[in-house]
């Protein structure tokens, strides 16, 4: 499999230190939009479609996640970034994992949320199954109800709506796929090979990959910070933006104190 190029998005200083933003399986970049403009604010802001999801391509498969990677690296390479903090939520963390334990010159600072080494496969071939049979569609309200807590759902239903239809929109083959290479991720031997200063964000009411998942990365990287939000399920960057992008910051600007 050769890298795809993905539909990405520039916000912020051009001549910044670049931050790129990777999604959670079903997203799309929009659902970093609440911590841009912030972080747009000193850094050079990149948000993208992970192949198979929003307006990147849906090559076809099978991927594995250095396939995922592949896709990045060219991104970066076609930004002109050698090296970047690397942000990445769920399927988007374990890509940024992998490049930093791979290719450690690319990736300055990491931050991995709401993400796991070692994900259980059986659920993610079941969805796999499920949008081949019915379409993303037909997941959509079961993979949302993931993402924030119930309550926060419940005083929120336009942006669940807003989420589902982002869900109902990917490309049946494309999340598939992409569900299938999280069914096949095992970073458990990475971890300590990862030298990116790495912050961890975990949701504390997370149902898809509750805290220990996330406590086994900070345990096997060393150096490795956790930060807890709660409430928040597996999407905490919406329903705590203020604390999720103000521990984005803390932890990214301490790459200029250390500079």
């Amino acid at each position: 499999m050769t890298a795809v190029e993905v539909s990405y998005t520039e916000d912020g200083p051009a001549d910044a230190p670049v931050v790129v933003l990777s999604n959670s399986l079903g997203a799309t970049r929009g659902m970093w939009d609440p911590q841009v403009p912030a972080l747009a604010e000193r850094y050079r802001v990149v948000t993208y479609d992970t192949r198979g999801h929003g307006a990147s391509p849906s090559p076809a498969g099978p991927y594995g996640l250095d396939d995922l990677v592949d896709d990045l690296v060219a991104l970066l390479d076609r930004l002109g970034a050698r090296r970047a903090h690397v942000v990445g939520l769920s399927l988007g963390g374990m890509t940024a994992l992998r490049l930093a334990a791979r290719e450690p010159d690319r990736v300055d600072r990491l931050v991995a949320m709401a993400t796991s080494a070692k994900p259980d496969p059986q659920g993610f071939l079941d969805r796999a199954a499920a949008v081949r049979a019915d379409g993303t569609a037909s997941i959509a309200p079961a993979v949302v109800a993931r993402w924030l807590t119930p309550q926060y759902a419940a005083g929120h239903p336009e942006l669940v709506a807003r989420l589902e239809g982002m869900v109902a929109a990917a490309d049946d083959e494309g999340y598939a796929l992409c569900a299938e290479v999280v069914a096949a991720v095992d970073l458990r031997a990475d971890l300590g090979r990862i030298t990116a200063p790495t912050l961890v964000v975990s949701g504390a009411e997370d149902p898809a990959l509750p805290p220990p998942h996330q406590q086994a990365i900070v345990d096997g990287i060393a150096g490795a910070a956790l930060v807890s939000v709660s409430p928040g399920a597996h999407l905490p960057n919406l329903e705590q933006p203020l604390e999720v992008t103000g521990a984005l910051l803390g932890h990214l600007d301490a790459a200029g104190e250390h500079a």
